[in-house]
């Protein structure tokens, strides 16, 4: 054979073993249920859905199952398939797990469109109730209480309350979870509801009781009375609970004790702390090693709103190990943080490092790590937090830019010791030429130089230094040209206004600042292009530079064409701006009015230029804005309304705390009592009381062990030999078999006497049978006597024991 030959032989059956291998993958993949290529199979068109009522009404569980998902699939798709109603609920009792599965899936919804058809399917649903298998149990249930029919109602509440006694704890949680959905479908079962709920309450299985907390939160939340006798047991067995059961009920327990509970007492002298609250602390404290994010967070709910302030600091290394668990659970831990950080900054002060920025964190994460950072800033860390500030102004991202310059403002606020780092760092960034980091660190600047002058009286009378107000203001008046953002250059207009007074002699106007008057002519200039919240500075700037020097003929003539601008601008805050502060300079120059006109119709009080100047000037005392940002006083920790930003109508709230709480008594529960000791009994005593003996095995030879003296130091016998022990045991059987054999030969012949003499009178067989038995009884004694002491190791059990009772019963 030529290699051509011979490699197209090769290639012919590696196709065909390709090709087997194909069928054989796709037969195999059918029976597992498995799809050969997608999805999309069970979503292709018309044709196929016509062969779902022929496959519903087959005996092939494959082709039913295989219809089923076609029809869940259309639901996915937002299809109306209820015309299938009929032929589902035809299949609501099938053996096979899978297709009930869908059939109770399609049931719950389309039971509220069909409520006739779904009743058929009620009967099958309270059969299923009664069950052997408890996931069918508690899976009829949760479709029982699903199908939002209302004149079912009764039959949901009677299936419940069967369910709630159930002896497997599945099908109890499930009953719990069905508890809301039946008080939603019909609440005038809410008495009923309450007393399964009771009920439930008292159940002993960690499975269930998570449930049950959900399921008490949606039906009666405010009757914390119900929970009297069962705090205690709750708080000692919350350690048991599922985790998301864990969750719910801590914050039930919590809203217990801040209603029920009387308020931790700080004094001088200490904490005092009632029992109670300590129990769920102490209950709740080894939770905090829990795998579940929720729960550790659950935890630091219940001791940062429950626990006195000694122990908050229990909080702080679990919520730390959460930050690197996922991105997600990083963002709500840092919101956490951020509001127990603004009642207890040292707690985390020393653990900084943790939140500085990265360059993968999400927009959101850098912004609440900048909020959190101020929160812990302080003396001894605010030079490394104000070196990350400085390099957050680098960021991709524009908002974080803001923050971080704000950040950088807020830090000279707070730690008046940075002031001079920071203003040197703001100047800095004035001079770079993005202009989000230069409108951030006007805005900033700002504040900064309002706060310093503002805390001073003669601020044109000191000494102009590289970094004081003055020099700062001059230095962004020069640089009005360069800002672009409307509000920063809006803040530059009202700087160089409210501080241009000036008492030295220079080039400029008298009592005006040489800088000033070239802001206002270069804002002139550009003024129809201007932002309106430019305009509107813009026209405050020309008043107050006039009322400064009003003797100064080009002042006067520039301020006049502000106000002509302004008169007819598009925007009526502005002319509003214009037609006001006008009517205050008639007194200082009647030709700011329009024409004559308007001069001799003019009516009121005119204004001297010293009460123009003190309106303009100090008519609205400066103040410092701080960032904006969304912390609701009374929000709570673990509410969702702190995550978003915005408040939330869904968040609970939590009740303040009682001064004295409710009567401890309230909360005993009578303890089963303690089971007796045991008792040591003799042998005679044992005997009488019908108890075997117990067995001693003893091995061969003279010498015993250690430990075969007791106690009074008297000797317990003579070890005995496993091995004999056991040749024993089987010669003691043999033995009760022969007896059993003599003891079945007497009977048959006791049977046979009986036939023959049954014309004989009752009594007399009754006194026969009686002896009979007190000849038996007489064997039996006779046979204990001579072998009491073998009869004490005849027998051995399944662990090689061998028990005197017993055998002398059998016998």
């Amino acid at each position: 054979m030529s290699s051509g030959q011979y490699l197209n032989a090769i290639t012919e059956n590696a196709t065909r073993l390709g090709m087997r291998l194909q069928e054989s993958f796709s037969e195999h993949t059918r029976d597992l249920s498995i799809p050969r290529t997608s999805n999309t199979i069970y979503l292709e068109g018309d044709e196929k859905a016509k062969d779902i009522r022929r496959q519903l009404d087959s005996n092939s569980d494959r082709e039913k199952l295989d219809a089923m998902k076609r029809l869940i699939a259309f639901i996915s798709k937002g299809r109306n398939v209820s015309e299938y109603f009929a032929q589902v609920v035809k299949n609501v009792a099938s053996q096979n797990l899978e297709i009930r599965k869908l059939v109770y899936i399609y049931l719950l919804r389309y039971a509220e469109q069909e409520p006739d058809l779904a009743l058929l399917s009620i009967n099958t649903f309270q059969k299923d109730l009664t069950d052997s298998n408890p996931l069918i149990r508690a899976m009829a249930l949760r479709v029982l209480s699903g199908i939002k029919v209302p004149m079912i109602g009764s039959l949901v509440v009677l299936a419940i309350k069967k369910c709630a006694a159930d002896i497997s704890p599945y099908v109890r949680k499930g009953a719990a979870l069905a508890i809301p959905k039946c008080f939603e479908l019909d609440n005038s079962h809410l008495p009923s509801l309450i007393g399964i709920l009771t009920t439930l309450l008292n159940d002993r299985s960690p499975l269930a009781i998570g449930s049950v907390a959900v399921a008490f939160e949606s039906v009666c939340p405010t009757r914390l009375d119900l929970l009297h006798q069962q705090y205690r047991r709750l708080c000692k067995i919350l350690v048991d609970v599922d985790e998301w059961g864990q969750v719910d009920l801590m914050n039930l327990l919590l809203r217990y004790v801040r209603t029920m509970l009387p308020r931790p007492i700080i004094g001088e002298d200490g904490e005092e702390l009632d029992k109670d609250v300590k129990l769920l602390l102490t209950s709740a404290e080894p939770l905090f090693q829990s795998r579940n994010p929720s729960v550790v967070l659950a935890v630091s709910r219940i001791f940062y709103y429950a626990g006195p302030p000694s122990q908050l600091s229990k909080i702080v290394q679990p919520l730390l190990r959460l930050l690197s668990i996922s991105k997600e659970v990083e963002r709500v831990v840092l919101v956490y943080l951020h509001m127990i950080s603004r009642t207890a900054p040292n707690l985390f002060a020393p653990f900084y490092p943790r939140f500085l920025l990265r360059t993968d964190d999400l927009r959101q994460v850098k912004q609440d790590k900048i909020k959190l950072l101020l929160n812990i800033i302080n003396v001894d860390n605010y030079s490394a937090i104000l070196r990350e500030f400085i390099d957050y102004a680098d960021d991709a991202n524009d908002v974080v830019v803001s923050d971080a310059i704000q950040g950088i403002g807020k830090c000279a606020r707070l730690i008046p010791e940075s002031s001079q780092q920071c203003l040197n760092a703001l100047l800095t960034m004035i001079k770079g030429g993005h202009d989000v980091v230069v409108n951030s660190a006007v805005l900033v600047l700002k504040y900064l130089v309002q706060m310093q002058l503002a805390a001073t009286t003669s601020f044109s009378t000191e000494t102009p230094t590289t970094s004081s107000p003055l020099t700062i203001i001059s230095h962004l008046a020069r640089k009005i040209d360069d800002i672009r953002h409307a509000q920063a250059r809006a803040c530059v207009l009202w700087l160089v206004g409210q501080y241009s007074a000036s008492n030295e002699p220079g080039p400029g106007p008298e009592g005006v600042s040489e800088w000033a008057p070239d802001v206002l002519r270069k804002v002139a200039k550009t003024f129809a292009q201007e932002d309106s919240l430019v305009k509107v500075q813009a026209i405050t700037l020309a008043a107050k530079l006039f009322v400064l020097s009003p003797n100064d003929k080009t002042l006067s003539l520039l301020s006049q064409y502000v106000f002509s601008l302004a008169r007819y601008d598009l925007n009526y805050d502005v002319r509003d701006r214009a037609r006001v502060i006008s009517s205050l300079l008639v007194g200082v120059a009647p030709a700011f009015l329009a024409n004559g006109a308007d001069r001799e119709a003019r009516a009121g009080v005119v204004l001297r230029r010293e009460q123009v100047r003190l309106v303009l000037f100090e008519g609205k005392s400066g103040h410092v804005d701080d960032e904006a940002t969304y912390i609701d006083d009374g929000a709570l920790i673990g509410s969702l309304g702190i995550v978003t930003g915005k408040p939330m109508r869904m968040d609970g709230l939590l009740p303040d705390w009682l001064e004295s709480g409710v009567e401890s008594s309230l909360r005993d529960v009578d303890e089963p009592a303690p089971l007796p000791a045991p008792v040591a009994l003799s042998s005679a005593q044992m005997r009488a009381k019908g108890v075997a003996s117990p067995i001693v095995l003893t091995p061969g030879g003279g010498s015993s062990p250690v430990g075969s003296q007791s106690k009074n130091g008297v000797s317990r016998g003579p070890w005995k030999d496993l091995d004999k022990f056991y040749e024993e045991a089987e010669d003691v059987e043999e033995e009760g078999d022969e007896e059993e054999d003599d003891e079945d030969e007497d009977e048959d012949e006791d049977d046979e006497d009986e036939d023959e003499e049954d014309d004989e009178d009752d009594d007399d067989g009754e006194e026969g049978e009686e002896g009979g038995q007190e000849d038996d009884e007489s064997e039996e004694d006779g046979e204990e006597d001579s072998d009491s002491t073998d009869a004490a190791e005849t027998k051995p059990d399944s662990n090689g024991l061998v028990h005197t009772a017993d055998r002398l019963n059998h016998s």
